[in-house]
């Protein structure tokens, strides 16, 4: 049975004890020389977002051993692009650890022997130099032990401290450790480990390949991804978090950072009660809440109506062109007292980094490799349509009835290949008739490469039953000379 709007707030506070240490207790004072005894011994379960270590029964506290190990590793960014990964077990963000207030903790860090770089740990949850850093500095193929005392309950941030600090962060070093007050958490139904973070490559978002670290775009802040769980699309999908109607759920919410504040948000949610900055403070109510860098929060709410709700980091161009987005999917019957009405949740999709113009000068930037092909063509278009043009016209090519067209099995785009091209580039506003529906919107200008625009052209036109046209950068070059057509150069103005 779910118990959200009980958490033990009373019970978490500081205490200053007569001797002089600050410890968090449970009802009261607790000198050193009165705390509970630690009794046995277990090694602690560790693992990768989403997923949680199950609740500690236990009513005393022990020795936990973690055991935690540094990797580093190729893996996805988003769709055709890859990126060197440093990792704490092998995934971003690193382990999910969870212990409880008044454990003594043994922590060996290990660097694996094809690691090209020392790495160590500052775990926020430790009290004592560096969080533990200056005591586990550790080169490849070898290992470090430390150990320390969870005197503080609440949801903390760890992360290397190697310098360059920022770099070993930006490169996916980070993750959580939950100390569960004495007497623990109440129960939920659903507990998902889920942490922000940004990127920064040399490329633009979803310029294909393996893309190395920028650091100047890391000491500007300008990332180009933001993602949820290391990747673009790691919480959607078939890997979307799921829960049923009227079920708690709990959110163990960091932020990696290593630069932006989060404004986390579940679009069609409000939090029940959210653990302000991951500490005692508890709040109620909330639509979004800050997550600062390097910080945590914990939103607990409760599912009342089926459907997909989105996460998002509210400042919002990062959730649609840079990948802050994630689903869960609430399956049940439906309560048409507190929701009634369609829902339609396909418009939630990534939008891509491609810059959207409404002015009538499709300017490219920095264009990706040229594919050489029609096969390097298609498989090139496929990715810039999933990151760019799926939002609208779905991955299918359906479209969105009454908002966006069809291009699937197009009449308008098979009739006329020199028209696609232009709208690509230039844009169209005013109504236009696809598959005998009518549709009055706008298509803003794409600021894409020649090569992007015959990639993601081709790409169309070689799925869903279209006219199988090959659409070259030649092509889309004569297109772009002779400039827009006058309704696409008024319409822009």
């Amino acid at each position: 049975m779910s118990a959200i709007g009980k958490w033990p707030v009373g019970k978490w506070r500081v205490a200053v004890c007569c001797a002089g240490v600050a410890a968090m207790v449970s009802g009261g004072c607790t000198r050193a020389g009165e705390r509970e005894t630690v009794q046995g011994e277990e090694v602690a379960v560790l693992t990768d977002a989403p997923q949680v270590p199950p609740p500690i029964t236990r009513d005393h506290p022990t020795r936990v051993i973690v055991n935690l190990e540094v990797l580093e590793v190729v893996k996805p960014l988003a769709d055709g692009v890859e990126y060197s990964f440093w990792t704490f077990g092998g995934s971003v963000p690193g382990k999910f650890i969870r212990v409880r207030e008044g454990d003594e903790v043994e922590f060996n860090l290990n660097n694996h022997p094809s690691s090209r770089m020392p790495h160590n740990i500052d775990l926020h949850a430790v009290t004592g130099p560096g969080g533990g850093a200056a005591a586990s500095m550790t080169p490849p193929g070898h290992a470090s032990t430390f150990s320390f005392k969870a005197i503080n309950p609440g949801l903390f941030v760890y992360h290397c401290a190697t310098a360059p600090v920022g770099m070993h962060m930006a490169n996916g070093m980070y993750g959580l450790i939950l100390v569960e007050p004495r007497g623990g958490l109440p129960p939920v139904d659903r507990e998902y480990y889920v942490m922000q973070s940004e990127f920064y490559t040399t490329g633009k978002y979803g310029e294909a390949g393996l893309q190395p670290f920028s650091m100047e775009k890391a000491i500007a802040e300008n990332p180009d991804y933001v993602v949820f769980n290391g990747s673009v699309g790691a919480l959607s999908g078939d890997s979307g978090l799921q829960a049923n109607t009227g079920e708690t759920v709990r959110l163990y919410m960091g932020n990696g950072g290593p630069n932006l504040v989060s404004s986390f948000h579940v679009i069609g949610e409000i939090f029940d009660r959210v653990l302000h900055e991951g500490g005692t403070m508890a709040n109620t109510n909330v639509q979004t809440t800050l997550i600062p860098a390097g910080g945590s929060t914990v939103v607990e709410f409760r599912t009342e109506v089926p459907g997909t709700f989105i996460l998002v980091d509210h400042a919002i161009f990062r959730a649609f062109n840079k990948g802050a987005l994630a689903t869960l999917v609430v399956d049940g019957p439906a309560d048409t007292v507190i929701y009634s009405g369609r829902q339609s949740d396909e418009i939630y999709q990534p939008e891509g980094g491609a810059i959207q113009s409404m002015t009538a000068d499709g300017t490219p930037v920095a264009p990706p490799p040229m594919a050489a092909t029609m096969a390097e063509r298609i498989a090139q278009g496929q990715r810039t349509y999933a990151a760019t043009c799926a939002a609208c016209h779905q991955l299918s090519g359906q479209g969105l009835a009454g908002a966006f067209p069809p291009l699937a099995a197009s009449d308008y785009l098979n009739a006329d290949k020199q028209r696609a091209i232009s709208t690509v580039l230039f844009g169209l506003t005013g109504a236009v008739v696809v598959n005998g529906e009518s549709f009055n919107s706008v298509m803003p200008a794409l600021a894409m490469s020649d090569a992007e625009v015959a990639s993601v052209l081709t790409y169309v036109y070689n799925n869903w039953d279209n006219a199988g046209f090959d659409v070259t950068p030649a092509e889309v070059q004569a297109v772009r000379q002779g400039g827009p057509p006058v309704s696409a150069a008024v319409s822009a103005e």
